[in-house]
């Protein structure tokens, strides 16, 4: 009996991965329906008329759990609010809420987490806050503008960023929108092959 012990515990092990493996890419495969089904209605699609038209689904990197990375958060209580610039003349305002700190294929990166000053004020988003990144993989598969994150307000130092999650600016598809432009400190010098595709 003790010699089978040691083998049960690993495949408990084996099964426990497994499980939390197929929970995570269902979140994700729930996220992309929730998307499509935003951008196929008329009332919510970012998509011009003539892009609307022939839409059927948007194109997403293979889904990889390896990029479901648990972080270390950082609150950064004492930063002023500032202009962030976006790719038109207006100028919204955040806050560098705090910092995530992880790694990817053993190398570490960090990157800032926002929040909108208009939208904390607005009951439906007080717990709202935004990454805006950029990566390697911009213009090689990805919108070469750079990515978002949605991201909610932490309840411990311990997060976990989904980049197959990361989408793509209102602007890669329409030019009638003005979108924050990813600051420069949030460029992570890595591809990030998962996620939402370039549009075209």
């Amino acid at each position: 009996m003790k010699s089978l012990l040691p083998s049960l515990l690993i495949l408990i092990s084996i099964f426990t991965v497994e499980a939390q493996n197929s929970k995570k890419i269902q979140e994700i495969k729930d996220f992309q329906q929730t998307l499509n089904s935003e951008f196929a209605d008329p009332e919510e699609s970012p998509l011009t008329a003539e892009d609307l038209k022939k839409f059927k689904e948007l194109t997403f990197f293979e889904i990889d759990t390896n990029y479901v990375i648990e972080a270390e958060f950082v609150r950064t209580p004492s930063e002023s609010p500032f202009a962030m610039p976006t790719t038109t003349n207006r100028t919204p305002i955040y806050v560098k809420y705090g910092k995530a700190y992880f790694k990817i294929k053993g190398k570490s990166y960090k990157l800032n987490i926002y929040q909108s000053q208009d939208l904390s004020t607005n009951p439906e988003y007080l717990d709202y806050l935004f990454i805006p990144f950029t990566d390697e993989s911009n213009g090689h598969g990805s919108y070469p503008g750079g990515r978002y994150i949605d991201f909610k307000i932490p309840t411990s130092n311990r997060i976990t960023l989904d980049f197959n999650k990361a989408y793509n600016p209102y602007c890669a598809y329409s030019g009638r929108y003005s979108c924050p432009i990813p600051p420069a400190e949030n460029n992570l010098a890595v591809a990030i092959p998962v996620g939402v595709k370039y549009f075209k």
